[in-house]
Order: structure tokens, then C-alpha cells, then sequence
């Protein structure tokens, strides 16, 4: 009976170790345009499922910045706690309006985004995720310069992250520009070649202020 006793105070201790170590959040470039943040409470949030792997977490919340097929993966994520919500574009801009959601463990805004080439802006969007401990995720979705962007410098975001393929969206030199106008503390290049995951080169060349360059499948701590 000792034994046994000690053995579960033994695993307690051990699982309060972990959840210690564990407590902030953590987010995974998946690659591509593809995000998947657990906030410290330990819910999982998607940003336009598609690329790569980790969908194996339960959601809590699935997020989708417009239509087009490589950011509108949903059927991959097949586990989902009982009351996750998905949120899409067409829910977050409504004639014009860009929506806000309070969720407790994060707040979720709609932001601007789109360009002439592919991405109408009326049926485009970015997000800006603001966890529960202030730590701020700004995901600039399938756009070029939008007017909103000068407005973002004033909420101090902590991890932003800038399409760069230079072929459906913005090319590296314009998302240097955006960066540099909305000044977060991490400017983080994604979307960047089309068929690709991940593109060294074309990370490297995104120079910029405050630059953090993940490869698709690593995962950071959101500090």
C-alpha cells in the first residue's frame, strides 16, 4: 500500500512538473500558410488547416482567412473537443464589418487583408489573436498592403506573420514593407512558394527588424 502511494504521489509530482514547464503557450508552423496555436489553458487553435502535420491535436477553434483550397483543409482535423467553433471569413466580415470574438482564452480579430491579383477583400481576412496572458499572433492571410496595417503598429503585436510567394500575394520586398509599418517584436515570413512547405532562401531574404525564421514543422514557445 506504501509502495503505491508513493508511487502516486510520485506521478503527481511529476505531471504538476510538466504542467509547469508546459504552462505558456506554444505555437507550430505546420507550413505554407498553415498555424496551430495551444494556448497555456491547453486549447488548440488552427489557423487555415492544409499544410503539413500536427493535426492531431482536439480543437477548440479552427479559423479559415478565405476560400481557397490550400487554406480550407478542415476535414483534417477529425478530433474536435464537443464545442469547438470554426470561424471563417464569412463569418468574420459581414457587409463591410470586421468581427471580434471574446473567447475567454484568446481574443480573435478580423483584420483586413486581400489584393487585386487573387484575393478580393471582401471576402478576404487576416487574424490578430491576443492570448489570455497578452501575447499577440498576428496571421496577415493571402493579402498585399492593406490600409489597416498602419493602424496594427499601435497594438504592439509580438509574432507577426507576412505572406511573401510573390505570385498570388505580396513578394518579399512589399512584405519587408509591411513589416517594417506594423513593427511587431517577431516578423516571421510563411506562404512563401507555392507547392513548397518551407523556403530557406526565400526566408533568408525577408530582411527585416526583429526577424524569426521557423521551418515548417517547428515549434516555439509564444513568449
Amino acid at each position: 500500500m506504501k509502495k503505491t502511494l508513493c508511487g502516486i504521489l510520485s506521478s503527481m509530482i511529476m505531471m504538476s512538473s510538466a504542467i509547469a514547464e508546459g504552462s505558456g503557450a506554444r505555437l507550430l508552423y505546420q507550413g505554407h500558410g498553415s498555424l496551430r496555436i495551444v494556448t497555456r489553458e491547453g486549447k488548440v487553435i488552427y489557423i487555415d488547416p492544409y499544410a503539413g502535420d500536427g493535426y492531431d491535436l482536439p480543437a477548440d477553434l479552427i479559423l479559415v482567412t478565405h476560400g481557397h483550397q490550400d487554406h480550407t483543409a478542415v476535414n483534417l482535423i477529425t478530433n474536435r473537443s464537443d464545442d469547438c467553433r470554426i470561424i471563417t471569413y464569412k463569418d468574420a466580415l459581414v457587409n463591410g464589418e470586421y468581427k471580434s470574438y471574446d473567447l475567454g482564452y484568446a481574443g480573435i480579430e478580423a483584420v483586413q487583408a486581400g489584393n487585386n491579383r487573387n484575393h478580393d477583400i471582401r471576402e478576404c481576412v487576416g487574424w490578430l489573436i491576443t492570448l489570455s496572458d497578452g501575447v499577440s499572433v498576428y496571421a496577415s492571410g493571402d493579402t498585399s498592403m492593406t490600409d489597416q496595417m498602419a493602424e496594427l503598429a499601435a497594438r504592439n503585436i509580438h509574432y507577426a506573420f507576412y505572406v511573401c510567394d510573390g505570385i498570388y500575394n505580396m513578394d518579399n520586398d512589399e512584405a519587408i514593407a509591411c513589416a517594417k509599418l506594423v513593427n511587431a517584436q517577431h516578423s516571421i515570413p510563411y506562404h512563401m512558394s507555392p507547392g513548397k512547405l518551407f523556403d530557406q532562401e526565400r526566408a533568408e531574404k525577408f530582411d527585416v527588424p526583429g526577424r524569426l525564421i521557423i521551418p515548417a514543422g517547428e515549434e516555439i514557445n509564444l513568449e
